[in-house]
């Protein structure tokens, strides 16, 4: 998980040296040799993806010269990703940007208790579909769309009891498949209140600028760029729907010719399902991003 970025460029091996010092901890030695069951712990796993998807745009930007302010209409980024997208852009520090991931792991970790709360893909329907099958679903409790990932991908979250139901009426519905996530905790739904309240107060403190271009918001799919605008969204994020297939959308059509993936492989396939006729690339080792410098 980014080691062959770091064994090939001083520039990466710096990022995660930073991450590493803001969290004090060795949280890359973690990423490279495990153990797996402590580096997927919500507090480890997102400020080590945040890590990888930095250390690509550092490499690009030092030793290929692309710089993503003249390059990028837009950022955006997948729930954890909203934070990488932001430091990407200039508005927030790596540090910081590390440390309110570990805040933002650990509160949303403590939030639910082990077994209350479970994720689910419904595969086949759409969002709205999916919204009408989590509010049946609910009967008292918490289930809602967590997040519509691209056309037929859709995620709920909330009580385990209500995510059940909802996996069954969605088979009822005419759903393809659904599966239960291995998740550690319901994230983006109401559950997650008490982390929200935690981020507020972590944000209230955080330096955050104006980014270099607009951040395309998961809960509005919506460009911001107001620096106490997006602390609000990224508090409303926590327990909030990602709206990625409506974000993608809101940029192609504002005009995006290409989408570039930092640190991943996971959003790519997604923009091509909901947008196919806009090309996408994505680094996630050395050659990927020697690649990516030769296209752009």
């Amino acid at each position: 998980m980014g080691r062959g970025l770091a064994d090939a460029s001083p520039h990466a091996r710096a990022v995660f040296q930073e991450v590493d010092e803001a969290l004090g901890q060795h949280l890359s030695r973690l990423m490279w040799e495990g153990p797996e069951e402590e580096l997927t712990l919500t507090a480890n796993a997102q400020p080590a993806i945040m890590a990888v998807s930095l250390a690509a745009l550092r490499v690009l930007e030092q030793e290929a010269g692309l710089r993503l302010a003249d390059k990028a209409m837009f950022v955006a980024g997948h729930s954890l990703g909203e934070y990488s997208a932001l430091c990407a852009a200039g508005a927030l520090g790596l540090a910081d940007t590390a440390r309110l991931l570990r805040r933002r792991g650990e509160a949303m970790q403590a939030a639910v208790a082990p077994g209350v709360g479970a994720m689910a893909a419904l595969l086949g329907l759409g969002f709205e579909a999916v919204t009408a099958i989590a509010e049946e679903a609910a009967q008292g409790q918490v289930c809602a769309a967590a997040n519509d990932n691209a056309p037929g991908q859709v995620v709920v979250s909330g009580h385990v009891e209500a995510v059940t139901r909802a996996m069954a009426l969605a088979r009822t519905r005419g759903a393809r498949h659904s599966v239960l996530l291995p998740v550690s905790a319901p994230f983006h739904c109401a559950l997650m209140a008490p982390a929200a309240e935690v981020m507020a107060e972590a944000l209230a403190g955080a330096a955050l600028l104006a980014p270099h271009m607009p951040l395309v918001a998961n809960v509005t799919a919506a460009p911001v760029t107001d620096p106490a605008e997006i602390r609000d969204l990224l508090v409303a994020q926590v327990t909030g729907t990602v709206r990625w297939r409506e974000s993608v959308l809101a940029m192609a059509e504002a005009g995006v010719t290409g989408f570039v993936e930092l640190g991943g492989k996971v959003l790519g396939p997604m923009i091509r399902r909901i947008t196919p006729e806009v090309p996408v690339i994505g680094a996630l080792d050395m050659a990927g991003v020697e690649a990516m410098a030769k296209e752009l």
